[in-house]
């Protein structure tokens, strides 16, 4: 499928509802409980969103776009939330992620992006050289990959529950 700007917008648009109708309010034992070992909790992906709204898509989005010599990223810190979400509910971080969310893609649409602008390029610290059109498409990636993630944790918590079935339900055997 060809990147197409008002096709991915679609999608970030989404993603807070989404998110929001499977986790406000949910109990902490969903919330809280992940894979096992050092994987991610609904509520920790909530906080990775959020962290990368802030950070990371807009803010690289307006390097490439800049007049600057420099089109350096700012190194990305995957595991910030852990920090930032200390003292917050899931139903703040919720509210938080939709908000920024729709303050950045208000953002988005006003820098008026062409499909040349889409071929501009910024330096990843680990890629090197990527363009904006790929930065945006794993901006929708990303989402998705998420949203799938925090389905496949939640999916997780009834693992050894649904006995044989296990072997038709392939979320739970990933």
């Amino acid at each position: 499928m060809e990147f197409k700007l008002n096709e991915a917008i679609e999608v970030l648009e989404r993603t807070p509802t989404i998110l929001y109708s499977y986790l406000y309010n949910i109990s902490e034992e969903w919330l809280y409980n992940n894979e096992g070992g050092d994987s991610w909790s609904p509520f920790d992906i909530i906080g990775h969103l959020i962290h990368g709204e802030k950070t990371d898509w807009i803010p690289r989005t307006k390097i490439i776009l800049s007049n600057s010599d420099d089109k350096s990223f700012i190194p990305f810190d995957r595991f910030a939330q852990f920090e930032n979400s200390k003292g917050k509910s899931i139903n703040e971080l919720l509210k938080e992620f939709l908000s920024i969310r729709v303050h950045n893609l208000k953002v988005l649409k006003s820098l008026e992006i062409t499909p040349e602008k889409l071929k501009l390029t910024g330096i990843h610290p680990e890629f090197g050289s990527i363009t904006l059109e790929q930065l945006l498409a794993t901006w929708v990636v990303h989402d998705l990959g998420h949203i799938a993630q925090v389905s496949r944790v939640l999916a997780h918590q009834y693992k050894d529950e649904i006995g044989p079935w296990k072997a038709y339900i392939p979320i739970v055997n990933k």
